[in-house]
């Protein structure tokens, strides 16, 4: 599985802006559906909900936030780096400065799993990471993230 099937150039912000996880959230919401029929304020919704039953702020400097929402064609992927780092509530309680977030159709649980299983696994080569806080933009982020997909 790919997920670059999913996955836009578009879809990348370099240097988030947002200071809090609700912030993160909506910026990140935000570029997944401007060019859709969703609701970025339904989808940030899910997502905060996803968030209460804990943060998805893995550790490492990396959050996946993700969740399902209903009228959802397919899955919908972004990615951004906050240079600063963002406070979000992350497993090891420090700052997290790469974001994958992930939004599904509400009934796809096996291909939402496998997808977040998928980009999980990617971010867990410290190389890889290093690579994506070090790319000199959207073009470099999207290469970088494209040749680790092809390789795992």
């Amino acid at each position: 599985m790919k997920i670059t099937k999913w996955f836009k150039k578009e879809n990348i912000i370099e240097n988030i802006a947002a200071k809090s996880k609700p912030e993160v959230i909506a910026e990140l919401s935000r570029i997944c559906v401007r060019n859709g029929n969703i609701n970025p304020d339904r989808m940030v919704q899910a997502l905060l909900e996803r968030e209460k039953l804990g943060s998805t702020g893995i550790g490492d400097g990396i959050a996946i936030p993700h969740g399902k929402l209903a009228g959802l064609d397919e899955i919908l992927i972004s990615f951004g780096i906050s240079r600063s780092g963002v406070d979000f509530e992350a497993m090891d309680g420090k700052p997290v400065y790469m974001f994958f977030l992930l939004i599904a159709p509400e009934y796809s649980t096996g291909q939402h799993l496998k997808v977040l299983a998928k980009i999980s696994r990617m971010l867990k080569d410290e190389n890889f990471r290093h690579r994506l806080m070090e790319a000199s933009g959207r073009e470099e982020i999207y290469r970088i993230i494209t040749e680790k997909d092809d390789a795992s």
